[in-house]
């Protein structure tokens, strides 16, 4: 699934080089990226060179009523092992992951890939493979990259699992998004309920050990007891990792044609609330860390490559809409394929860089930083932001969120990650050394984040 931009992603015979090749002459390197002397970090981590890459694979069997993205439906078909529209586009693809402008004379190898959609389990296996190739070729890969995958059920077999897990594929994110045949009829989307537990079974029975469910709440004429045992079949599924997304209704979309936030058949924001705390509440008692607004995970299972994300690094991005962040700069691509295949061939003529030499100012960069690390249960590091940005925003922030710290909404916490009392957090014109972190509380803080971070984006850009 793209990022969505809202802080706003074939070689020749003589040049090609088998990723088997590259991984195993990697396999044993260690991939440091080092930070330069002086620089505080929160300014230093958007400047290094990426070691990420996101890819786009933009093709759907049908566009779901829901869904924004830029995609390709290819209809029906259950074979598109052969299909022109995703050899032609795949070759484009290529071309510009070959045509891009390195950031700079040195730079890391990959160490996560995310192959996002769209559907990408519709690109044969060995179209997947001229992709890590290529990406492998420019940039080189390190032996222990997570490469990432979206899959749908009833998009691949278990042959064709095992092919993407030879390939490097080692991470699977499971498009389920419900376990209720006439909730999937209404969102159109192309799978049933039986292609679900199918899919769950091939993953397991290939050996894929890290492995995500999607689910999607606050769907029409969705109930508690629906949400309720979608919940308890993914922890019955036992995915390492869980991604619960709350329906957005866009513009443009069926859904958007058809109904209105907070209106029936669409639950009321009070609804919509409680299955959020459902999902807070249930896959937390399963053992699941609620470590991302929207992400749930095993202990050790966090995506590296969503954290790329949230901790404002730097990451590539290839395909029809996606959006690159280098050097501080967010770029993104055509979201029409017309437009797309005129951009890689004026990318390859030199007529297009998504560099830019433009200076990212520093309150930009503050509201970045404090948006994605409030998204996340480790909060923002108040001594980092401190160093990058001064003690004067830091107080500031601070002080606005007064109230909510002592409602609980907002938590300080001390250098071992422990609670400091809402008394204890003195807010005056210098910055407490006692304090280390400040997060939202989950789950009634995360529910309230748009809110809280708009309170923050007023101190740091009044």
């Amino acid at each position: 699934m793209l990022l969505k931009s809202a802080y706003a992603p074939l070689l020749s015979s003589a040049q090609r080089l088998s990723l088997s090749t590259v991984t195993n002459s990697l396999t044993h390197q260690q991939c440091p990226q080092t930070v330069r002397q002086n620089v505080p970090v929160l300014l230093e981590l958007p400047q290094l060179p990426p070691a990420s890459a996101y890819v786009h694979l933009p093709f759907c069997r049908k566009r779901c009523h829901y869904c924004d993205f830029p995609i390709i439906a290819l209809g029906s078909s259950s074979n598109h092992e052969h299909d022109p529209r995703i050899s032609s586009y795949v070759d484009t693809l290529c071309r510009e992951i070959r045509a891009t402008k390195l950031p700079s004379s040195s730079f890391p190898p990959l160490e996560t890939v995310f192959l996002g959609g769209g559907t990408p389990s519709l690109v044969p296996p060995l179209l997947v493979s001229s992709v890590l190739d290529a990406l492998s070729a420019k940039f080189g890969l390190c032996g222990d990259a997570e490469i990432s995958m979206e899959m749908d059920p009833g998009t691949f077999n278990a042959a064709a699992m095992k092919e993407l897990m030879s390939l490097g594929v080692n991470r699977v994110s499971l498009g389920v998004q419900s376990f209720q045949a006439e909730l999937l009829r209404s969102c159109g989307r192309a799978h049933g309920v039986d292609e679900i537990f199918e899919a769950v079974e091939i993953v397991k029975t290939c050996g894929v050990e890290n492995w995500s469910v999607d689910l999607i709440s606050s769907l029409p004429h969705q109930s508690p007891a629906m949400w309720e045992e979608s919940l308890q079949l993914t922890v019955a599924a036992g995915p390492t990792h869980v991604s619960v997304y709350d329906l957005q209704v866009e513009q443009d979309t069926k859904f958007g044609v058809l109904y209105t936030p907070g209106e029936f058949p669409l639950p009321s924001e009070n609804q919509s609330a409680d299955f959020y705390k459902m999902a807070s509440t249930m896959l937390g008692n399963a053992g699941y860390e609620h470590y991302e607004i929207s992400s749930y995970c095993k202990s050790g299972y966090r995506c590296k490559h969503n954290s790329t994300y949230w901790k404002n690094k730097s990451f590539y991005a290839f395909g029809l809409g996606s959006a690159s962040h280098i050097g501080g700069v967010r770029f993104s691509r055509p979201r029409r394929l017309k437009d797309y295949d005129n951009y890689v061939q004026d990318l390859e003529n030199g007529a297009a860089d998504t560099r830019s030499d433009g200076i990212v100012e520093n309150k930009d960069l503050a509201m970045d930083v404090t948006m994605l690390s409030l998204r996340t249960s480790d909060g923002l590091d108040l001594r980092s932001f401190r160093e990058a940005f001064g003690d004067s925003i830091l107080v500031s922030i601070l002080e606005v969120y007064r109230p909510y710290l002592d409602s609980g909404l907002v938590i300080c916490l001390d250098e071992q990650r422990r609670n400091v009392a809402a008394d204890e957090v003195v807010v005056s014109s210098s910055f407490n050394e006692k304090l280390a972190y400040l997060r939202l509380s989950d789950p009634d803080g995360f529910l309230l984040s748009n809110e809280l971070i708009a309170l923050a984006f007023g101190v740091i850009s009044p």
